[in-house]
Protein backbone atom coordinates (compact mmCIF):
# COMPACT_ATOMS: atom_id res chain seq x y z
CA UNK A 1 0.00 0.00 0.00
CA UNK A 2 1.47 3.59 -1.08
CA UNK A 3 -1.36 6.16 0.28
CA UNK A 4 -3.44 6.90 2.99
CA UNK A 5 -7.04 5.83 1.90
CA UNK A 6 -9.36 7.31 4.25
CA UNK A 7 -9.33 9.06 7.85
CA UNK A 8 -13.04 9.85 8.28
CA UNK A 9 -14.41 10.00 12.12
CA UNK A 10 -17.91 9.27 12.35
CA UNK A 11 -19.51 9.44 16.03
CA UNK A 12 -22.61 7.63 17.09
CA UNK A 13 -25.89 9.46 17.44
CA UNK A 14 -26.82 9.71 20.70
CA UNK A 15 -30.30 8.18 19.77
CA UNK A 16 -28.90 5.63 18.23
CA UNK A 17 -28.51 1.98 19.80
CA UNK A 18 -24.77 1.17 20.62
CA UNK A 19 -25.43 -2.60 20.57
CA UNK A 20 -26.31 -2.08 16.62
CA UNK A 21 -23.70 0.23 16.05
CA UNK A 22 -22.87 -0.51 12.30
CA UNK A 23 -19.06 -1.18 11.15
CA UNK A 24 -19.34 1.55 9.15
CA UNK A 25 -20.05 3.89 11.60
CA UNK A 26 -16.70 3.59 12.70
CA UNK A 27 -14.06 6.28 12.50
CA UNK A 28 -11.68 3.99 9.78
CA UNK A 29 -7.85 4.72 8.68
CA UNK A 30 -6.05 1.96 6.01
CA UNK A 31 -2.26 3.23 6.18
CA UNK A 32 0.94 2.84 4.40
CA UNK A 33 4.14 2.13 6.38
CA UNK A 34 7.27 3.39 5.61
CA UNK A 35 8.51 0.26 7.78
CA UNK A 36 6.92 -2.20 5.66
CA UNK A 37 8.36 -5.75 6.23
CA UNK A 38 7.86 -8.85 4.57
CA UNK A 39 4.82 -10.91 6.49
CA UNK A 40 4.47 -13.90 4.52
CA UNK A 41 7.46 -15.47 6.42
CA UNK A 42 7.80 -17.15 10.04
CA UNK A 43 8.44 -14.62 12.27
CA UNK A 44 10.87 -15.04 15.54
CA UNK A 45 8.49 -16.98 17.44
CA UNK A 46 5.92 -18.27 15.12
CA UNK A 47 3.48 -17.32 12.10
CA UNK A 48 0.29 -15.32 12.55
CA UNK A 49 -1.49 -13.52 9.38
CA UNK A 50 -2.87 -10.40 11.44
CA UNK A 51 -3.33 -9.35 14.86
CA UNK A 52 -5.32 -6.65 16.15
CA UNK A 53 -3.26 -4.84 18.98
CA UNK A 54 -5.80 -2.79 21.32
CA UNK A 55 -3.49 0.47 20.55
CA UNK A 56 -3.42 3.68 22.47
CA UNK A 57 -0.32 5.65 20.36
CA UNK A 58 1.84 5.35 23.80
CA UNK A 59 5.44 3.84 24.41
CA UNK A 60 4.31 0.53 25.06
CA UNK A 61 2.05 -0.62 22.12
CA UNK A 62 3.79 1.54 18.91
CA UNK A 63 6.71 -0.81 20.19
CA UNK A 64 4.86 -3.79 19.95
CA UNK A 65 3.28 -3.07 16.51
CA UNK A 66 7.21 -3.83 15.24
CA UNK A 67 7.51 -6.57 17.49
CA UNK A 68 4.58 -8.63 16.39
CA UNK A 69 5.93 -8.47 13.05
CA UNK A 70 9.32 -9.03 13.70
CA UNK A 71 8.57 -11.97 15.73
CA UNK A 72 5.15 -13.24 13.79
CA UNK A 73 5.29 -12.08 10.61
CA UNK A 74 1.97 -10.57 10.35
CA UNK A 75 0.62 -7.77 9.63
CA UNK A 76 -1.40 -5.15 12.13
CA UNK A 77 -4.50 -3.71 12.70
CA UNK A 78 -4.05 -0.89 15.02
CA UNK A 79 -7.65 -0.76 17.27
CA UNK A 80 -8.46 2.54 19.28
CA UNK A 81 -11.17 3.05 21.51
CA UNK A 82 -12.48 6.14 21.98
CA UNK A 83 -14.63 5.59 25.67
CA UNK A 84 -13.85 9.06 26.76
CA UNK A 85 -10.56 9.61 27.57
CA UNK A 86 -10.17 12.96 25.75
CA UNK A 87 -9.33 13.98 22.47
CA UNK A 88 -6.52 14.93 23.05
CA UNK A 89 -5.38 11.05 23.37
CA UNK A 90 -6.83 10.31 19.66
CA UNK A 91 -4.92 13.00 18.19
CA UNK A 92 -1.84 12.06 15.84
CA UNK A 93 -2.59 8.27 15.90
CA UNK A 94 -2.70 7.67 12.37
CA UNK A 95 0.03 9.25 12.06
CA UNK A 96 1.97 7.10 14.91
CA UNK A 97 0.16 4.40 13.77
CA UNK A 98 1.80 4.79 10.16
CA UNK A 99 5.20 5.57 11.48
CA UNK A 100 5.03 2.02 13.96
CA UNK A 101 4.74 -0.42 11.13
CA UNK A 102 0.75 -0.94 11.33
CA UNK A 103 -1.00 -1.89 8.13
CA UNK A 104 -4.53 -0.46 8.99
CA UNK A 105 -5.73 1.89 11.81
CA UNK A 106 -9.45 1.76 13.10
CA UNK A 107 -10.97 3.67 15.82
CA UNK A 108 -14.29 3.22 17.03
CA UNK A 109 -16.82 5.22 19.39
CA UNK A 110 -17.99 3.65 22.20
CA UNK A 111 -18.55 6.29 24.79
CA UNK A 112 -22.91 5.88 24.64
CA UNK A 113 -22.07 1.57 24.55
CA UNK A 114 -19.70 1.89 27.80
CA UNK A 115 -21.77 4.12 29.75
CA UNK A 116 -25.36 2.83 28.75
CA UNK A 117 -24.43 -1.16 28.87
CA UNK A 118 -21.40 -1.33 31.20
CA UNK A 119 -21.49 1.44 33.88
CA UNK A 120 -25.08 1.53 33.94
CA UNK A 121 -25.61 -1.73 35.04
CA UNK A 122 -22.48 -1.46 37.39
CA UNK A 123 -24.76 1.47 39.02
CA UNK A 124 -27.98 -0.01 39.57
CA UNK A 125 -26.25 -3.08 41.26
CA UNK A 126 -24.53 -0.53 43.49
CA UNK A 127 -21.07 -2.50 42.73
CA UNK A 128 -17.92 -1.00 44.46
CA UNK A 129 -14.91 -3.16 45.07
CA UNK A 130 -13.45 -2.95 48.47
CA UNK A 131 -15.56 -0.23 50.16
CA UNK A 132 -14.27 2.48 47.41
CA UNK A 133 -13.46 1.61 43.97
CA UNK A 134 -15.92 2.52 41.82
CA UNK A 135 -14.66 -0.09 39.17
CA UNK A 136 -13.58 2.45 36.27
CA UNK A 137 -11.27 0.99 34.47
CA UNK A 138 -12.69 -2.86 35.88
CA UNK A 139 -15.91 -1.12 33.51
CA UNK A 140 -14.09 -0.26 30.32
CA UNK A 141 -11.63 -3.43 29.60
CA UNK A 142 -14.38 -5.39 28.98
CA UNK A 143 -16.51 -3.44 26.18
CA UNK A 144 -12.99 -2.55 24.26
CA UNK A 145 -11.66 -6.19 24.39
CA UNK A 146 -15.86 -6.90 22.75
CA UNK A 147 -15.45 -4.24 20.44
CA UNK A 148 -11.75 -5.94 19.85
CA UNK A 149 -13.21 -9.34 18.75
CA UNK A 150 -15.39 -7.90 16.67
CA UNK A 151 -12.68 -5.93 14.70
CA UNK A 152 -10.76 -9.21 14.64
CA UNK A 153 -13.63 -11.00 12.77
CA UNK A 154 -14.32 -7.75 10.27
CA UNK A 155 -10.88 -8.19 9.13
CA UNK A 156 -10.02 -11.34 8.88
CA UNK A 157 -7.87 -11.31 11.86
CA UNK A 158 -6.45 -14.26 13.79
CA UNK A 159 -5.06 -13.13 16.64
CA UNK A 160 -5.45 -10.25 18.80
CA UNK A 161 -2.77 -8.80 21.60
CA UNK A 162 -2.80 -6.30 24.18
CA UNK A 163 -0.12 -4.19 26.24
CA UNK A 164 -0.78 -5.10 29.52
CA UNK A 165 2.06 -6.19 31.60
CA UNK A 166 2.19 -9.65 33.72
CA UNK A 167 1.79 -7.64 36.96
CA UNK A 168 -1.54 -6.28 36.70
CA UNK A 169 -5.74 -7.01 36.67
CA UNK A 170 -6.14 -5.72 32.81
CA UNK A 171 -4.30 -9.03 31.50
CA UNK A 172 -7.00 -11.22 32.56
CA UNK A 173 -9.83 -8.50 32.09
CA UNK A 174 -8.91 -8.50 28.24
CA UNK A 175 -8.40 -12.37 27.87
CA UNK A 176 -11.74 -13.65 29.63
CA UNK A 177 -13.69 -11.27 27.34
CA UNK A 178 -11.29 -12.98 24.03
CA UNK A 179 -12.17 -16.29 25.53
CA UNK A 180 -15.75 -15.74 26.27
CA UNK A 181 -16.45 -14.09 22.66
CA UNK A 182 -14.03 -15.84 20.49
CA UNK A 183 -12.12 -18.78 22.13
CA UNK A 184 -10.49 -19.33 18.96
CA UNK A 185 -8.38 -16.23 18.26
CA UNK A 186 -5.21 -16.28 19.27
CA UNK A 187 -4.00 -14.04 21.93
CA UNK A 188 -0.55 -12.74 22.51
CA UNK A 189 0.54 -10.59 25.49
CA UNK A 190 3.94 -8.80 24.82
CA UNK A 191 4.87 -8.00 28.21
CA UNK A 192 4.78 -11.95 29.14
CA UNK A 193 6.59 -12.81 26.18
CA UNK A 194 9.87 -10.08 25.25
CA UNK A 195 13.15 -9.44 26.90
CA UNK A 196 11.84 -5.83 27.16
CA UNK A 197 11.67 -4.79 31.71
CA UNK A 198 10.79 -1.37 31.53
CA UNK A 199 10.39 1.78 29.87
CA UNK A 200 14.57 2.37 29.28
CA UNK A 201 14.25 -1.26 26.76
CA UNK A 202 11.27 0.04 25.03
CA UNK A 203 12.53 3.23 24.07
CA UNK A 204 15.88 1.72 22.92
CA UNK A 205 14.06 -0.70 21.40
CA UNK A 206 11.87 2.09 19.42
CA UNK A 207 14.74 3.55 18.17
CA UNK A 208 16.27 0.86 17.08
CA UNK A 209 12.81 0.49 14.51
CA UNK A 210 12.82 4.03 13.90
CA UNK A 211 9.54 3.97 15.77
CA UNK A 212 9.32 7.16 16.84
CA UNK A 213 8.01 7.91 20.44
CA UNK A 214 7.27 10.98 21.64
CA UNK A 215 8.31 10.41 25.84
CA UNK A 216 11.45 10.72 28.03
CA UNK A 217 12.95 8.83 30.19
CA UNK A 218 10.47 8.17 32.70
CA UNK A 219 6.87 9.38 33.33
CA UNK A 220 5.30 10.56 36.71
CA UNK A 221 2.32 8.43 36.86
CA UNK A 222 0.60 6.14 35.30
CA UNK A 223 -2.75 7.29 34.25
CA UNK A 224 -6.03 5.67 32.82
CA UNK A 225 -8.82 7.99 31.91
CA UNK A 226 -12.63 7.36 30.24
CA UNK A 227 -15.66 8.79 30.88
CA UNK A 228 -16.26 7.53 34.16
CA UNK A 229 -12.93 8.24 36.14
CA UNK A 230 -9.28 8.84 35.35
CA UNK A 231 -6.71 6.40 38.47
CA UNK A 232 -3.29 7.71 38.92
CA UNK A 233 -0.63 5.11 39.67
CA UNK A 234 3.23 5.13 40.73
CA UNK A 235 5.75 7.70 41.17
CA UNK A 236 5.59 8.70 45.26
CA UNK A 237 2.09 6.70 44.98
CA UNK A 238 3.96 3.86 45.42
CA UNK A 239 4.50 4.43 48.84
CA UNK A 240 1.12 4.55 50.56
CA UNK A 241 2.97 7.27 53.21
CA UNK A 242 3.31 9.70 50.71
CA UNK A 243 0.01 12.29 50.28
CA UNK A 244 -0.85 12.89 46.80
CA UNK A 245 0.67 16.06 45.21
CA UNK A 246 -2.28 18.61 44.91
CA UNK A 247 -1.09 19.23 40.81
CA UNK A 248 -1.46 15.48 40.04
CA UNK A 249 -5.35 15.43 40.31
CA UNK A 250 -6.96 16.46 36.81
CA UNK A 251 -10.95 16.20 36.74
CA UNK A 252 -11.39 18.06 40.32
CA UNK A 253 -10.80 20.83 41.74
CA UNK A 254 -9.46 20.82 45.39
CA UNK A 255 -12.35 20.84 47.59
CA UNK A 256 -10.47 23.50 49.41
CA UNK A 257 -10.08 25.65 46.43
CA UNK A 258 -13.75 24.98 45.37
CA UNK A 259 -16.62 27.34 45.08
CA UNK A 260 -17.96 29.04 48.66
CA UNK A 261 -21.25 28.52 47.61
CA UNK A 262 -23.21 25.17 47.23
CA UNK A 263 -24.63 23.73 43.73
CA UNK A 264 -28.03 22.40 43.98
CA UNK A 265 -28.87 19.67 41.02
CA UNK A 266 -31.49 17.12 40.35
CA UNK A 267 -31.41 13.88 39.22
CA UNK A 268 -34.06 11.72 37.19
CA UNK A 269 -33.44 8.48 37.64
CA UNK A 270 -35.86 5.43 35.85
CA UNK A 271 -36.07 1.44 36.66
CA UNK A 272 -33.10 2.39 38.50
CA UNK A 273 -30.91 4.37 35.53
CA UNK A 274 -30.28 7.69 35.53
CA UNK A 275 -32.19 9.79 32.46
CA UNK A 276 -31.92 13.50 33.17
CA UNK A 277 -30.56 15.81 35.10
CA UNK A 278 -32.03 19.24 36.40
CA UNK A 279 -35.35 17.79 34.35
CA UNK A 280 -33.53 17.73 31.16
CA UNK A 281 -33.43 14.21 29.75
CA UNK A 282 -30.12 13.35 28.10
CA UNK A 283 -28.19 10.33 26.67
CA UNK A 284 -26.14 8.29 29.26
CA UNK A 285 -22.68 9.48 28.11
CA UNK A 286 -24.07 13.36 27.81
CA UNK A 287 -25.34 13.12 30.98
CA UNK A 288 -21.94 11.70 32.56
CA UNK A 289 -19.96 14.02 31.06
CA UNK A 290 -22.00 17.16 32.70
CA UNK A 291 -21.96 15.87 36.06
CA UNK A 292 -18.07 15.33 35.58
CA UNK A 293 -17.72 18.91 35.00
CA UNK A 294 -20.32 19.81 37.98
CA UNK A 295 -18.51 17.69 39.78
CA UNK A 296 -15.09 18.41 39.31
CA UNK A 297 -15.90 21.98 40.06
CA UNK A 298 -16.61 20.94 43.95
CA UNK A 299 -13.81 18.42 44.23
CA UNK A 300 -16.36 15.02 44.41
CA UNK A 301 -15.39 11.67 43.94
CA UNK A 302 -11.70 11.89 44.72
CA UNK A 303 -10.41 8.17 46.16
CA UNK A 304 -7.15 7.23 47.57
CA UNK A 305 -7.07 3.85 48.41
CA UNK A 306 -4.66 0.50 48.71
CA UNK A 307 -6.85 -2.23 46.98
CA UNK A 308 -6.00 -5.56 46.53
CA UNK A 309 -5.12 -6.72 42.52
CA UNK A 310 -6.63 -10.45 41.60
CA UNK A 311 -2.85 -11.17 40.67
CA UNK A 312 -2.33 -11.00 44.62
CA UNK A 313 -0.65 -7.92 45.54
CA UNK A 314 -1.55 -4.59 47.02
CA UNK A 315 -1.56 -1.46 45.15
CA UNK A 316 -2.43 2.02 45.83
CA UNK A 317 -3.90 3.88 43.44
CA UNK A 318 -5.97 7.13 43.34
CA UNK A 319 -9.07 8.20 41.31
CA UNK A 320 -11.18 10.80 40.12
CA UNK A 321 -14.69 9.83 39.47
CA UNK A 322 -16.74 13.07 40.24
CA UNK A 323 -19.72 12.51 38.13
CA UNK A 324 -19.81 8.56 38.85
CA UNK A 325 -19.84 9.56 42.80
CA UNK A 326 -22.80 12.02 42.52
CA UNK A 327 -24.58 9.43 40.18
CA UNK A 328 -23.83 6.55 43.41
CA UNK A 329 -25.41 8.90 45.59
CA UNK A 330 -28.60 9.41 44.03
CA UNK A 331 -29.13 5.76 43.41
CA UNK A 332 -28.70 4.73 46.74
CA UNK A 333 -30.97 7.80 48.08
CA UNK A 334 -33.44 6.78 46.08
CA UNK A 335 -33.33 3.51 46.35
CA UNK A 336 -34.39 4.17 50.76
CA UNK A 337 -37.54 4.83 49.39
CA UNK A 338 -38.29 2.46 47.15
CA UNK A 339 -36.79 -0.77 48.35
CA UNK A 340 -37.55 -2.48 51.90
CA UNK A 341 -34.99 -3.38 54.58
CA UNK A 342 -34.91 -7.07 53.52
CA UNK A 343 -34.32 -6.45 49.83
CA UNK A 344 -31.58 -3.66 50.57
CA UNK A 345 -29.75 -5.43 52.52
CA UNK A 346 -29.61 -8.86 49.85
CA UNK A 347 -29.36 -6.76 47.33
CA UNK A 348 -25.85 -4.96 49.22
CA UNK A 349 -25.05 -8.23 49.77
CA UNK A 350 -24.93 -9.23 45.99
CA UNK A 351 -23.16 -6.39 45.29
CA UNK A 352 -20.11 -7.39 46.77
CA UNK A 353 -19.92 -10.46 44.85
CA UNK A 354 -20.91 -8.49 41.57
CA UNK A 355 -17.96 -5.99 42.21
CA UNK A 356 -15.55 -8.75 42.48
CA UNK A 357 -16.62 -10.48 39.55
CA UNK A 358 -16.56 -7.04 37.55
CA UNK A 359 -13.23 -6.20 38.81
CA UNK A 360 -11.95 -10.48 38.30
CA UNK A 361 -12.89 -9.64 34.35
CA UNK A 362 -15.76 -11.78 34.27
CA UNK A 363 -17.89 -9.51 32.88
CA UNK A 364 -19.21 -11.91 30.62
CA UNK A 365 -19.84 -14.68 33.29
CA UNK A 366 -22.77 -16.57 33.23
CA UNK A 367 -23.14 -15.42 37.10
CA UNK A 368 -22.90 -11.84 36.65
CA UNK A 369 -25.33 -12.31 33.99
CA UNK A 370 -27.54 -13.64 35.98
CA UNK A 371 -27.02 -11.12 39.23
CA UNK A 372 -27.65 -8.50 36.75
CA UNK A 373 -31.28 -9.49 35.55
CA UNK A 374 -32.10 -9.80 39.53
CA UNK A 375 -30.93 -5.99 39.79
CA UNK A 376 -32.96 -5.27 37.25
CA UNK A 377 -36.16 -6.72 38.69
CA UNK A 378 -35.60 -5.70 41.87
CA UNK A 379 -35.36 -2.10 40.13
CA UNK A 380 -38.33 -1.50 38.99
CA UNK A 381 -39.37 0.67 41.19
CA UNK A 382 -36.89 2.53 41.95
CA UNK A 383 -38.04 5.31 40.03
CA UNK A 384 -38.33 9.22 40.54
CA UNK A 385 -35.78 12.02 41.17
CA UNK A 386 -33.52 12.75 43.90
CA UNK A 387 -31.93 16.62 44.68
CA UNK A 388 -28.61 16.97 45.95
CA UNK A 389 -26.36 19.51 47.34
CA UNK A 390 -22.75 20.02 46.08
CA UNK A 391 -20.57 21.65 48.06
CA UNK A 392 -16.34 21.11 48.84
CA UNK A 393 -16.27 17.88 47.63
CA UNK A 394 -19.29 16.36 49.66
CA UNK A 395 -22.32 15.01 48.08
CA UNK A 396 -25.23 15.16 50.32
CA UNK A 397 -29.40 14.47 49.61
CA UNK A 398 -31.71 17.74 50.29
CA UNK A 399 -34.82 15.78 48.48
CA UNK A 400 -36.09 12.38 47.22
CA UNK A 401 -39.07 11.79 45.68
CA UNK A 402 -40.51 8.74 43.81
CA UNK A 403 -44.52 7.12 42.82
CA UNK A 404 -43.36 4.06 44.75
CA UNK A 405 -42.47 5.56 47.69
CA UNK A 406 -42.59 3.41 50.55
CA UNK A 407 -42.32 6.11 52.74
CA UNK A 408 -45.82 7.22 54.52
CA UNK A 409 -45.54 10.07 56.16
CA UNK A 410 -48.79 9.41 58.28
CA UNK A 411 -47.24 5.71 59.59
CA UNK A 412 -43.77 7.69 60.90
CA UNK A 413 -45.30 10.62 62.13
CA UNK A 414 -45.03 10.34 65.68
CA UNK A 415 -48.59 11.17 66.18
CA UNK A 416 -51.09 8.08 66.45
CA UNK A 417 -52.93 6.74 63.15
CA UNK A 418 -55.20 4.17 61.97
CA UNK A 419 -52.34 1.90 60.62
CA UNK A 420 -49.89 1.80 63.05
CA UNK A 421 -51.35 1.79 66.58
CA UNK A 422 -47.90 2.20 69.43
CA UNK A 423 -49.42 0.03 72.19
CA UNK A 424 -48.78 -3.14 69.00
CA UNK A 425 -44.96 -2.61 69.90
CA UNK A 426 -45.16 -3.91 73.39
CA UNK A 427 -45.89 -7.26 72.12
CA UNK A 428 -43.80 -7.32 69.19
CA UNK A 429 -40.89 -6.51 71.34
CA UNK A 430 -41.82 -9.29 73.49
CA UNK A 431 -41.72 -11.97 70.91
CA UNK A 432 -38.68 -10.10 69.20
CA UNK A 433 -36.47 -10.20 72.50
CA UNK A 434 -37.70 -13.33 73.37
CA UNK A 435 -34.26 -15.55 72.66
CA UNK A 436 -32.43 -12.85 74.39
CA UNK A 437 -34.52 -13.35 77.66
CA UNK A 438 -34.67 -17.04 76.95
CA UNK A 439 -30.77 -17.25 77.02
CA UNK A 440 -30.79 -14.42 79.73
CA UNK A 441 -32.86 -16.64 81.95
CA UNK A 442 -30.18 -19.69 81.61
CA UNK A 443 -27.10 -18.02 82.46
CA UNK A 444 -28.29 -16.08 85.71
CA UNK A 445 -30.44 -19.95 86.71
CA UNK A 446 -34.22 -18.56 86.59
CA UNK A 447 -36.62 -21.57 85.55
CA UNK A 448 -39.26 -19.83 84.32
CA UNK A 449 -40.24 -15.90 82.69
Amino acid sequence: MAQLHAFAAAASSSSSSPNTLPFNSVTKAILSSENEVETNGRGLRGKLNKVVLAYSGGLDTSVIVPWLRENYGCEVVCFTADVGQGLQELEGLEAKAKASGACQLVVKDLKEEFVKDFIYPCLRAGAVYERKYLLGTSMARPVIAKAMVDVAKEVGADAVCHGCTGKGNDQVRFELTFFALNPYLNVVAPWREWDITGREDAIEYAQKHNVPVPVTKKSIYSRDRNLWHLSHEGDILEDPANEPNKDMYMMSVDPEDAPNTPEYIEIGIVYGLPVSLNGKELSPATLLSELNEIGGRHGIGRIDMVENRLVGMKSRGVYETPGGTILVAAARELESLTLDRETIQFKDFVALKYAELVYAGRWFDPLRESMDAFMENISKTTTGSVTLKLYKGSVNATSRKSPYSLYREDISSFENGEIYNQADAGGFIRLYGLPIRVRAMLEKGFDNI
